[in-house]
């Protein structure tokens, strides 16, 4: 019949916990009274609420917007209506210092059980029921509405995979695999748990500072209303609204790999806030994300991360996932394109493709499954910009069986990581010719190192990440 769904809850969820690349769910949401939260509706059922909205300038420069640089403002979404659909701004009012041509303005992270705390009922306009995860609905769901240019700077999510659909609008991705995350320069300055953040404004690339962003793999895709996009684990995404008002509503699905993310989540909380509690407060870079109410202390830090350890430990399936993860074998990480390559090209198989192998679940058992995917009108893949896509902005819909993650003859995965050999032989990787002297004060010709610089790498994802393996083997033994 007209109202059945292509895909089973069964189905829908085996398709969300193991496919590895983004995808596009359509025809899954037809029934879904969620479909009619436009802003007049969210207006009407909110009664004059007032709400934080973020704002930033339409502008594009060539670092992010991050939420440390907008405005805030709390306003009706009657406010924000009027003032998104650009009417003569008033003399008063909480927009009334922001031209509508200069300005977007978000209302992101809103938590649905938070914000319809006294009309619980609508909750149940969201039913994830329907990609196999009976129970959750909008209680466990969050709400963005934004305007035209409202966006999300480039960051990845360290816990979970991101189920989000979309309302109202249009709404465009850029989203990168984890095995870019080198070239997207990470950095944990705003610090935010959860969220690591790209120095690099992917909309505008600073290709002199950040010359490896040309290494990068972008897919890009345009949602549109009744759409449901799949982020896998860790893929970076920048998010902007490309009509004058978007809504859409996201859960974030947890994973067996979260244990061992809040381990490494904890690790760097605890290094972040000690590094940056020692800076004397005039150097102040409003290095704390707004979303975090202030930095712990380092009793409390240490405390987290007992914790967090002591919750990985009682997670049976997340050790037993570790040790197979640890005890992979060589024939399995070679099925790498990108180790296949390098292995070509340098004459032996480097360890960071162990790495990338793990990362992006490029095992004998995944390919094999992840090949039985159905795609097809209703599950369409975001495939990379570079292949060729469909007139839906960026979405293509590709034939049952083809490798999930192409080749990319430009080499995207050549340059993935320096070795530690090739880092202190290669021309490109050399430390400078001519030492400082221990006298002289440093090269004018150098910027001098921060402690964000510091920071940037020694909280980097890789980093962090065998910081954490090593601590939780200490603690095993």
């Amino acid at each position: 019949g007209e109202d059945t769904k292509p895909f089973t809850p069964e189905k829908a969820k085996e398709i969300v916990m193991s496919l590895q690349q983004p995808a596009v769910f359509c025809n899954m949401v037809g029934d879904w009274p969620a479909l009619h939260w436009n802003v007049k509706y969210l207006s009407a059922v909110l009664d004059g609420r007032r709400i934080q909205f973020r704002l930033g300038l339409k502008t594009m420069d060539l670092v992010p917007q991050f939420e440390t640089k907008c405005s805030y403002v709390e306003a009706t979404l009657e406010e924000f209506f009027a003032w998104s659909c650009g009417q003569p701004t008033c003399l008063s009012g909480p927009f009334s210092c922001y031209e509508y041509s200069k300005y977007w303005a978000y209302a992101d992270y809103k938590y649905i059980a938070r914000i319809f705390e006294d009309k619980p009922e609508i909750f149940q306009d969201v039913r994830w029921s329907d990609f196999g995860f009976p129970g959750r609905s909008g209680k466990e769901s969050t709400l963005w509405i934004g305007s035209e240019g409202a966006n999300t700077p480039c960051h990845l999510d360290s816990y979970g995979c991101n189920l989000v659909l979309q309302v109202q609008g249009r709404k465009r991705w850029h989203l990168f695999p984890p095995g870019d995350t080198s070239f997207l320069y990470p950095t944990r300055i705003p610090y935010e748990e959860s969220s690591v953040f790209s120095k690099v404004n992917v909309a505008n690339p600073d290709l002199k500072r950040f010359p490896e962003f040309r290494n990068t793999t972008a897919h890009v895709v345009t949602l549109s209303p009744g759409q449901v996009l799949l982020v896998p684990r860790h893929w970076w995404h920048y998010v902007e609204s490309v009509d004058p008002i978007t809504v859409s509503i996201n859960s974030w699905i947890e994973l067996d790999s979260d244990h061992e993310a809040r381990v490494e989540e904890a690790i760097t909380r605890m290094l972040v806030c000690a590094i940056k509690a020692a800076e004397n407060p005039s150097d102040g870079d409003g290095w704390l994300n707004p979303t975090e109410v202030e930095p712990t202390s380092h009793e409390i830090n240490l405390q987290y991360l007992n914790e967090a350890v002591s919750a990985y430990f009682r997670c049976p399936k997340a050790s037993v996932s570790e040790q197979a993860h640890s005890s992979s074998t060589g024939a399995e990480q070679r099925t790498s394109t990108s180790c296949k390559r390098k292995k070509q090209e340098g004459g032996g198989e480097p360890e960071d493709c162990r790495l990338l192998t793990q990362e992006l679940g490029f095992s004998t058992f995944k390919a094999e499954k992840l090949q039985k995917i159905p795609f097809g009108p209703h599950l369409v893949r975001v495939l990379p910009e570079s292949q060729e896509t469909s007139s839906t902005g960026g979405v293509a819909v590709g034939s049952e069986g083809r490798d999930l993650l192409p080749e990319n003859e430009g080499g995207h995965f050549r340059k993935l990581h320096c070795t530690r050999k090739q880092w202190v032989m290669s021309n490109d990787c050399e430390m400078p010719a001519h030492p400082m002297d221990p006298d002289s004060s440093p090269s004018t010709s150098h910027t001098a190192l921060s402690t964000n610089d510091l920071l940037d790498c020694l909280v980097n994802p890789h980093v962090i990440r065998l910081v954490a393996r090593l601590l939780l083997e200490r603690t095993r033994v």
